[in-house]
């Protein structure tokens, strides 16, 4: 985390990157307070995930005592996790893979400078 003052990391969260990204996309760049409101009331299991990141790196961020009021998103992305390899038997005697994929969710706060 190159431009974060506070961060916050996710490992293995049992939802796949792909679907994480356009919940992500809806709160770069916002304050911490938007983005928590818009994810509360996203229904989307990526946006539950990500709420719990944002509160995670909101309370890092006031553990070194960063102004919780002029925080915002600087830093967001995901990236694979493990996969589990599942799958069941299908006719002929053949195999139907399920890949179950999991992600790692990163989310950088730091704070805005007034004008």
């Amino acid at each position: 985390m190159k431009n974060a003052q506070a961060y916050a990391i996710q490992k293995t969260a049992r939802i796949s990157p792909k679907k994480v990204t356009p919940v992500m996309n809806l709160i770069r760049g916002k304050s911490v307070y938007e983005s928590k409101v818009i994810l509360a009331l996203d229904p989307t299991k990526a946006a539950k995930f990500l709420l719990k990141v944002v509160k995670s790196a909101e309370a890092n961020a006031k553990s070194i005592k960063l102004p919780v009021d002029s925080l915002y998103v600087t830093e967001l992305w995901v990236g694979d996790s493990m996969s589990l390899k599942r799958g069941h038997a299908t006719a002929r005697g053949k195999f139907a893979p399920a890949i179950k994929r999991s992600s790692n969710i990163y989310v950088g706060l730091n704070e805005r400078k007034s004008k």
